[in-house]
């Protein structure tokens, strides 16, 4: 299935909210790192991009029509490539803002007892069994050490990382075919760029930090995230 949105933004930038939003708005599912997680058997096609900047992008996104979120933020020009007509959603965050509220989520370690009881459910649990294999291999090796440069607690080097990013790809969008998007702008400029009617409901809100820490308890990803088999 081709991408008709392809989200550009970090993690925590509001990028769930957009997920939320896109959906409302009938862009048919979109594609988080919530879907990796709930679906691992396609972590072989992100690491498949990592190491080779290609994969099977319909087996990938089979079913999606919008990708936001890391890791498919990292590999926006390789899904413009791909997908020549879609358009860009650049979500942004305040820089100090977005790495206090990073460095208290997606940027802090998890307890290291998670891991070893995720690999040992795995065993009777077939989506579980991935998720240690795409946290090393998508969070830790690639997200963390590399796009991160293995420096994710170095508060200025990872703030200067993330305004460079956001230049980049301003840089490298064509404007016409760019939003750059905060959520508390609300819905009008996100539906004046994708040509479609204001719905009469708020602008949806996802994942703050305590929906986070909630999420990432042992309990909720068995629960969540172990849902496949």
């Amino acid at each position: 299935m081709s991408l008709k949105i392809i989200g550009a933004g970090w993690g925590r930038t509001g990028t769930e909210s957009l997920k939320k939003a896109l959906e409302i708005l009938d862009f048919g599912k979109c594609y988080h790192m919530l879907e990796l997680l709930k679906d691992g058997k396609r972590v072989k096609y992100w690491e498949e991009l990592i190491q080779n900047r290609n994969t099977d992008f319909e087996q990938l996104f089979d079913g999606f029509q919008s990708a936001v979120d890391f890791p498919a933020a990292a590999f926006y020009k390789e899904f413009m490539q791909e997908y020549p007509e879609a358009k860009v959603i650049l979500t942004y965050r305040d820089p100090d803002k977005w790495y206090q509220s990073a460095s208290k989520t997606i940027l802090k370690d998890p307890p290291a007892f998670i891991i070893p009881i995720v690999k040992f459910l795995g065993i009777f649990n077939k989506n579980l069994s991935y998720l240690p294999r795409t946290y090393k291999n998508v969070i830790q090796d690639f997200l963390l050490k590399s796009v991160l440069q293995g420096r994710p607690h170095d508060r200025d080097f990872v703030i200067s990382l993330y305004s460079k990013w956001v230049d980049e790809v301003k840089r490298s969008v064509p404007s016409e075919k760019l939003l750059v998007f905060e959520a508390k702008d609300g819905w009008e400029p996100l539906c004046h760029f994708l040509d479609v009617a204001v719905p009469p409901i708020p602008y949806p809100r996802g994942n703050d930090r305590g929906q986070f820490k909630k999420r990432n308890s042992l309990r909720n990803i068995i629960s969540e995230f172990g849902g496949k088999k």
